[in-house]
């Protein structure tokens, strides 16, 4: 039997603009994103985390998606230890900030790829900066329309972690929040709750995959499709069995839908 390889480790970087602080996070065998010149013309995955969350949660999808192409993640100011803002940003500072940070790193091309709140981030860094992003994977999409006040979403959060996930992704997740901080959460999720998702992502004019699992009840079924319909290039896939953090429970699934849908919508040269 073929021993199982052991994942490239990770490194990273504080990543500073707009007067905001955060981190990029790469693995090794991945160009190292100094500031300064372009990369290169292969555009690179970017993965963005969720309200309370950081770069962890996405690591085994980050490291499914570096064996084939420049990925980088973000830690996000305020959350996973980073710097806490003097005042409450909103997902349209946060766009402007993922779209400022990877242009000091000399990123200028990329698939962005967000999950639950990084959804929100993600649409906004796209409309930042329209000339940089060639697509887009919303993963587990926030806020739906079923949920749209924070007892129901709260709910939703809870069931999902009780009975859709894993000990480790459950055990990544609380670590995160502690490390986050109750004032910094609190302060964005109000932020989260009111942010137009789908009136927002209307303004897309690049092909949009709609990602979920089939057992996620934070992004259901009717929110995701509506949410795929809501530009001209999008898609829907499910990934069977798994619920809101299906990169974590099935990551080598969530890539290969990541990498079909970027190769059947990247124009041939």
């Amino acid at each position: 039997m073929k021993a199982r390889e052991k994942p490239a480790a990770l490194l990273s970087a504080d990543v500073e603009a707009l007067g905001l602080k955060g981190r990029i996070v790469w693995a090794e065998g991945t160009p190292s994103p100094e500031p300064g010149p372009g990369l290169g013309t292969e555009p690179a995955y970017i993965l963005i985390h969720g309200i309370g969350v950081s770069h962890r949660y996405l690591a085994r999808l980050h490291a499914v998606l570096a064996a084939d192409a420049p990925t980088y993640s973000l830690d996000l100011p305020g959350f996973a230890g980073t710097p806490k803002p003097d005042r409450q940003l909103s997902v349209e500072d946060y766009g402007a900030f993922i779209a400022a940070a990877l242009a000091s790193r000399g990123i200028d091309s990329y698939v962005l790829v967000g999950h639950s709140m990084g959804v929100q981030f993600t649409i906004e860094a796209a409309l930042h900066a329209p000339e940089r992003a060639r697509q887009l994977v919303l993963m587990g999409p926030v806020v739906d329309s079923r949920h749209k006040n924070v007892g129901r979403q709260s709910l939703a959060l809870v069931l999902d972690g009780l009975l859709r996930e894993s000990p480790s992704s459950n055990w990544i997740v609380i670590s995160d929040y502690f490390r986050c901080g109750p004032r910094w959460y609190l302060s964005q999720l109000p932020v989260m709750m009111k942010y137009p998702t789908e009136k927002r992502l209307a303004s897309i004019n690049v092909p949009v995959l709609v990602l979920r699992g089939s057992r996620d009840n934070v992004a259901g079924p009717d929110w995701s499709l509506r949410l795929s319909r809501a530009v001209s290039q999008g898609r829907l896939v499910e990934i069977p069995g798994v619920g809101h953090v299906a990169q974590h429970m099935r990551p080598k699934a969530v890539a290969d839908a990541i990498r079909s849908f970027v190769a059947a919508t990247t124009p041939r040269r």
